[in-house]
């Protein structure tokens, strides 16, 4: 076996090709595309190039088949709670069913975030933000989300017995969109409905300046500052909603008031990876062409959670059940062809959230992934993530 430094065009389309080759077989993988995965490791679109660096390589047989991959990074905004040495990352790991081969292409990893100072190493995660290409699937190895890691079940034994452990469980949930809510979700939904200074109602694609605002002041209040999150700028949310404009579902996208002041929001998008796995990796124009049809012609049956949040004053009032009933009127109409629904990943260490979550309704686990933890000292004490307040 060998491993081969990315350094150019050529090695870096062998990159992409090793999961094309691994997963040629698996019916439920969905090929990303190619310029998002691409993108992460291109210093004029990452901005976590500004506080890191990253090295990514690829591992051959001896026939000089394509059997492995992974990347390694170092991110000095990358922290966690509690840390207490500097932990770089590895991500984008593919391999065959070979212990041997997971640990030459760990072990490479390990000995570069070594030379940079790292003392423990984090994977597989993402070099940048976290709602993306984070953690690896333990349970629910079914179709991933768009922008979602995807993986086999051996990959938990290559990475347990390398010595990864567990440092914290990213829980997934899901609801059955069409099924009747619980009487307790309506029973708390009129109990805020009885106030007439609350209100509810979805974004409006020709009104985004005033939405982006009102996502603004919700965010902030509800989500700055816990688990290292920062503020964010009404500039940095209309860039955001510029981008989801051509794929926004105005009816999936809630905001709830008090006296017209936001006091919530319940943002959902149509999962893309229904309509992008017709699309093999390519988003060119002959595949904008065809993504344009298969959006206008193939309803998506699946959407997903992204940001659900409350601002802390209204928090424990009924405010969740109130703007998820109003979602569901609408939502629960047969013109809306949605059957399956499931919300990004919430971390165990945030009972709280995760609480909120589950009691939105009638509630179920889709799928696991875990963030794993190796300690370059094997004497060190491992601490698993702590819980949030």
């Amino acid at each position: 076996m060998q491993i081969i430094t990315v350094t150019d065009a050529n090695t870096a389309k062998q990159f992409i090709r090793v999961a094309v080759e691994l997963y040629a077989h698996d019916p439920k993988w969905i090929r990303p595309l190619d310029k998002d995965i691409n993108e992460v490791f291109d210093k004029t679109k990452n901005k976590a190039f500004r506080s890191g660096d990253i090295i990514r390589w690829i591992l051959i047989d001896d026939s000089d088949k394509l059997i492995g991959r992974i990347a390694a990074f170092t991110n000095k905004k990358y922290k966690n709670k509690g840390d207490d040495v500097p932990v770089g990352g590895i991500g984008f790991f593919e391999c065959v069913n070979d212990q041997q081969a997971a640990d030459l292409l760990l072990d490479n990893a390990r000995h570069w975030l070594i030379s940079k100072g790292m003392e423990a190493m984090d994977g597989p995660i993402n070099f940048g933000e976290r709602d993306r290409w984070w953690g690896l699937v333990t349970k629910g190895f079914e179709e991933p989300l768009y922008c979602m890691n995807y993986n086999p079940p051996y990959y938990v034994t290559l990475f347990e017995d390398y010595g990864f452990r567990l440092f914290f469980n990213q829980v997934c949930l899901g609801m059955h969109p069409k099924s009747t809510l619980k009487q307790k979700l309506f029973d708390r939904h009129a109990a805020v409905a009885n106030d007439p200074g609350f209100s509810a109602r979805h974004i409006r694609k020709d009104q985004l300046a005033k939405y982006a605002e009102d996502f603004t002041i919700v965010y902030n209040k509800a989500w700055a500052g816990h688990g290292g999150l920062k503020q964010l700028s009404k500039e940095q949310v209309m860039i955001m909603f510029k981008k989801m404009k051509p794929v926004m579902d105005e009816r999936i996208l809630w905001f709830a008031y008090y006296k017209e002041d936001p006091i919530a929001i319940f943002i959902n998008i149509p999962d893309l990876n229904q309509w992008f796995k017709h699309l093999h990796g390519k988003f060119g124009l002959l595949q904008k062409l065809k993504f344009l049809w298969v959006k206008k012609f193939k309803p998506n049956k699946k959407f997903c959670g992204l940001v659900f949040g409350i601002v802390p004053e209204f928090q424990s009032r009924g405010v969740d059940a109130f703007i998820v009933v109003e979602t569901a009127k609408l939502v629960q109409t047969p013109s809306v062809s949605y059957t399956e629904y499931e919300m990004q990943w919430i971390g165990d260490f945030n009972p709280r959230m995760l609480n909120i979550a589950e009691g939105l309704g009638e509630v179920f686990r889709t799928r696991n992934l875990v963030t794993y933890r190796y300690l370059f000292d094997r004497t060190k004490e491992f601490k698993r993530h702590p819980i949030l307040e």
